[in-house]
């Protein structure tokens, strides 16, 4: 082998590296077909991913099959056909590439989602889907607040209501 095709190679195998710790360091991943978006809509698309923390990337599918396989997700490889882009997010809002992608895929055909991987596991479109309708972090702890109140908030009626029953019965 020429000293060109071992430095091809070294640089292929540096992304295939660069993917993988990707799928590791990620909290979740979805994968898409894009063919048929305007470079108009990709691009609208990734500035939404971007504002929710989510990066997405458009690599050759036989990277990121090496890089799966690396990463212990080979089942994602039925995934990686045709025009791939895949979204990378990060633990601070774990529905948010499902959520984005489905949603843009509501309002534009031409966006399709393939699967995904969510915590190192990988999952099917129906489970990304239903992620996707999952709220994310503020409205989680929004719901947990309310669970949490409910009880204190009985309670304070309860003594309110025992409260106004003495006030009727002193009266």
């Amino acid at each position: 082998m020429n000293q060109l095709s071992k430095e091809v190679i070294a640089k292929k195998a540096a992304i295939v590296e660069e993917v993988a710790a990707k799928f590791n360091e990620a909290a979740a991943a979805v994968v898409v077909d894009y063919r048929g978006l305007t470079v108009e809509e990709v691009t609208e698309l990734r500035k939404e991913l971007r504002e929710a923390g989510v990066e997405m990337r458009v690599i050759k599918n036989s990277y990121l099959k090496r890089a799966a396989e690396q990463a212990g997700l080979a089942e994602l490889n039925d995934t990686f056909a045709g025009p791939t882009a895949i979204a990378f997010g990060g633990s601070e809002d774990i529905t948010a590439p499902a959520r984005i992608m489905v949603k843009f895929a509501k309002d534009h055909e031409a966006l399709e989602v393939k699967g995904g991987m969510i915590d190192g596991k990988v999952v099917s479109l129906d489970e990304v889907t239903a992620l996707a309708t999952l709220p994310n972090r503020e409205g989680m702890l929004s719901m947990l607040l309310s669970v949490l109140q409910a009880p204190v908030r009985n309670f304070a009626y309860a003594l309110n209501a025992v409260a106004e029953a003495k006030d009727e019965d002193a009266a």
